[in-house]
């Protein structure tokens, strides 16, 4: 019962430490959007009968014709963890854009806990054998909504991507031989387990929605609610091992999720 109890806690602080992030950065977000709308990045128009006469329609400065190039940072939160990323994004009509992004995030077994040692305070996984990240390369398009009955400060989209993905597999663990058919499972650290790790190759995509905010588009502030599919065939990549016999107790083929990006950039 107190395992069950450890679990579901442990479950818990996985999934709300995710949104509490996503909420605190929408704060900061919308601080800096309201601090950005105290200043203008045009020039006022003129006044419309002056326009007329002189036969010049009035240019909207929100166009995207005005910044079709978007250069943005991506920042992942997920159940998994945090990952960093960025994309690519040609406007080609108001409401239709392609895109490329390249993320970078960690994957971990369902099955897997974490634990704090008390007196030390280093965190460790029974059972893990392996560290997962993931690596995904899409390509893809965006769909802006309801541009004719929202205001152009909230700009709510959907968006969908598919392209390759490489699954880097490195080592939680490596077993030391203690002599007389004993062994001793000791940590990699993780920076020492990269050059002892290898890819793997699979292909993915994701569907998701979201929005951007503010008045003025040359700065980009928006968030991104995905559902990643990565799937990689075969047996899978071993994830855990029985600590009594260092068998692998469990394998894992599924790499995708729910995550939430949020976007920061610049258009040109």
């Amino acid at each position: 019962m107190r395992l069950e109890y450890e679990r579901e806690d442990d479950m818990i602080a996985r999934i709300g430490k995710p949104l509490i992030v996503a909420w605190c950065m929408l704060v900061l977000c919308a601080v800096a959007l309201d601090a950005q709308t105290t200043r203008t990045g045009w020039e006022p128009a003129a006044p419309r009968d002056s326009i007329l006469q002189a036969g010049i329609e009035p240019t909207d400065p929100t166009s995207p014709d005005r910044y079709p190039n978007v250069w943005s940072l991506d920042i992942l939160i997920s159940n998994d963890g945090f990952g960093l990323g960025g994309f690519y994004r040609r406007s080609f009509t108001e409401d239709l854009s392609g895109f490329i992004s390249l993320t970078v995030s960690e994957a971990k077994d369902d099955r897997e806990f974490e634990y704090i040692d008390p007196y030390y305070g280093i965190s460790y996984t029974p059972g893990k054998l392996n560290r997962f990240i993931v690596i995904p390369l899409m390509a893809g398009i965006q769909y802006r909504l309801f541009r004719e009955d929202i205001v152009d400060t909230f700009r709510p989209y959907v968006n969908a991507g598919v392209g390759p993905a490489m699954i880097y597999q490195m080592p939680y663990v490596d077993f030391v031989d203690l002599g007389g058919g004993y062994f001793e499972a000791q940590q990699v650290e993780f920076f020492k387990s990269i050059g002892k790790g290898h890819p793997h190759y699979t292909a993915g995509g994701f569907v998701g929605f979201g929005a951007n905010f503010g008045t003025e588009r040359s700065n980009i502030f928006g968030i991104n609610f995905r559902y990643y599919y990565t799937h990689l065939f075969g047996e899978g990549l071993p994830s855990l091992y029985n600590s009594r016999t260092r068998e692998v107790s469990a394998t894992k083929k599924d790499f995708g999720g729910f995550v939430i990006s949020l976007n920061i950039g610049i258009a040109v």
